[in-house]
């Protein structure tokens, strides 16, 4: 078996890589996934509809759909790049993603499924002051929509470009255009219900995808992880070359950025509004947990074949191949694929990839366009008083207006790792996020001002810091490459601004005269445990 999977290998390095095919694989794959989407966009007329597929999916696809909108372009492109690239330090990302699921999953998820209806202001303003704390938690949950977009964005570029053979910044700027406007029509045709679908057509696809090449990558390596490794390392260009299997190659030289990364990983998922979104799409809190036991199978089993994809793409590729290429480290998994398989396998792989990209996308703006449509406008602006299709007309407005904010945003992020980025996102969510989730759910004594304080401080720490590091800063790869000096020396903020949310929580709360409603605590620790009355969830 490892000679014929040997041969064949042999065979297709010397196959160029073939556009045309490529274009074709990824139209025909477009055309498939539009059909879904408008073919399951037929019913989506009311907000329940649209934001929560009308609460009509199981347990097992509410699982897969989970698991394709968290596998995102990070998990797949990103990751693996960073394994290939930087080795141990790289695959810390798969653990740090994988890990987070069980903060989520034991303190949140099904918590929120059954005090919420929509969005993840109905939770947090559910006992306190609609109003503010309405506004500030849409306010958050759009910048860390708009962070994770920039994150799929810039896979997307990377890798359309790959597909093209595209170097020139121009041509991935059009690239990055052409993903945006394909996003703004799925999101406006298909709701909840058509993203849902193409979220789980996805998931089968890339875990599917994943197995294929970790098996063939094995197979080359006579199925020892010893010698996968001992080829990766004799491709690697650090020195010493060994260096890629041990800790420290990214992160050794500043253990507080690997921290205060590893912080944000952990903790960044609970706080993930597009991810909490998804439990609103199940008919009942049973489903919703047996949706999470499905996505975290699904998603620990991928996790671990990242590891071998990524230590492939070292060895079969090679890391200078790898960083030279358009869409840099990003482009590691393609060009594992076309390593293996020639241009037909880069083809469906890329696809995959591009799928992914898109339903994450869509999932993200569907998060973002509700939260603004239901949180801002119909219980902020119009206190409640709108028609039953006026949400859903303010929400697609949205979608226009958040596609061109993150066309403009993923042109100016090419080039960076995206598994870095959403790094980021992770930051922001538990920064802004996860403190005033957690009060709410467990704290009784939390008030209006420590919500409030919780996630316009935490947000606005989060993103100062950003600013203010070398991912702006004074580096090759910086936003403004080479220009300046980072004056915060941290590339991720959680380490300062992750406690400094919840600090400001409960100084917040703690400074409060105002004492809020004890009988909506009460009633909410029962919704939250019991799921009894969760549909009426927001109506007070």
């Amino acid at each position: 078996m490892n000679d014929v999977f040997g041969a064949i290998h042999a065979a297709v390095q010397t196959v160029e890589n073939d556009p045309i095919l490529n274009i074709s694989i990824f139209g025909a794959f477009v055309a498939v996934t539009l059909f879904i989407v408008i073919r399951a966009s037929r019913n989506s007329k009311t907000a329940a509809d649209y934001y929560a597929a009308g609460r009509s999916f199981t347990g097992p696809q509410n699982g897969f759909a989970i698991s394709g909108d968290y596998l995102s372009a990070a998990s797949f492109l990103g990751i693996c790049g960073a394994i290939a690239v930087n080795g141990f330090d790289g695959f810390l990302y798969s653990i740090g993603f994988l890990v987070a699921w069980l903060v989520a999953l034991l303190l949140v998820a099904e918590l929120m499924r059954n005090t919420g209806k929509f969005t993840m202001a109905d939770v947090l303003s559910f006992r306190l002051k609609q109003r503010p704390v309405r506004m500030a938690a849409a306010i958050t949950t759009l910048a860390v929509c708009f962070f994770y977009l920039l994150a799929q964005m810039a896979g997307a570029g990377g890798l359309v470009s790959l597909l093209l053979g595209i170097n020139d910044q121009l041509g991935q700027s059009i690239v990055v255009a052409v993903v945006g406007v394909l996003m703004i029509v799925y999101v406006l045709i298909g709701g909840m219900k058509g993203t849902t679908w193409v979220q789980i057509v996805k998931a089968f696809l890339l875990i599917g995808g994943a197995v294929v090449m970790t098996i063939w990558v094995l197979a080359i390596n006579g199925f020892s992880l010893d010698a996968l490794l001992a080829g990766a390392v004799e491709a690697s260009v650090t020195e010493p070359a060994s260096a890629i299997l041990d800790p420290g190659l990214q992160y050794g030289r500043n253990p507080l950025d690997f921290i205060s990364l590893a912080i944000a990983l952990v903790l960044g998922t609970a706080g993930l509004p597009h991810v909490l979104m998804r439990f609103y799409t199940v008919p009942t809190a049973k489903e919703a947990r047996r949706s999470v036991v499905w996505a975290i199978w699904l998603i620990g089993l991928f996790y671990l074949l990242t590891l071998v994809l990524g230590y492939g793409a070292g060895q079969l590729v090679g890391p200078e191949t790898i960083r030279n290429a358009p869409g840099g480290v990003n482009a590691a998994a393609p060009l594992l694929a076309l390593e293996l398989g020639g241009p037909l396998l880069l083809g469906f792989i890329s696809a995959v990839a591009f799928a992914t990209i898109l339903a994450v996308v869509a999932g993200l703006t569907i998060t973002a366009a509700a939260s603004f449509a239901h949180d801002i406008y119909a219980n902020v602006v119009k206190k409640g008083d709108v028609p039953p299709d006026g949400e859903v007309k303010v929400a697609r407005r949205t979608v226009v207006v958040i596609g061109v904010a993150a066309i403009i945003g993923g042109i100016g992020v090419q080039g960076q790792n995206v598994a870095f980025l959403v790094a980021l996102a992770f930051a922001v969510a538990a920064s802004a996020n996860l403190p005033t989730i957690l009060y709410s759910l467990f704290w009784r004594n939390f008030t209006t001002r420590g919500a409030v304080w919780s996630m316009y401080g935490g947000l606005a720490a989060a993103i100062i810091l950003i600013f203010l590091s070398p991912v702006f800063w004074g580096t090759e790869t910086s936003v403004f490459a080479n220009v300046g000096t980072a004056i915060w020396p941290l590339n991720n903020p959680g380490i300062v601004s992750i406690p400094l949310g919840f600090l400001l929580g409960w100084l917040g709360s703690v400074t409060s005269r105002s004492k809020e409603n004890r009988r909506l605590a009460a009633e909410m620790d029962v919704r939250s445990l019991t799921g009894f009355g969760a549909e009426k969830a927001t109506e007070h």
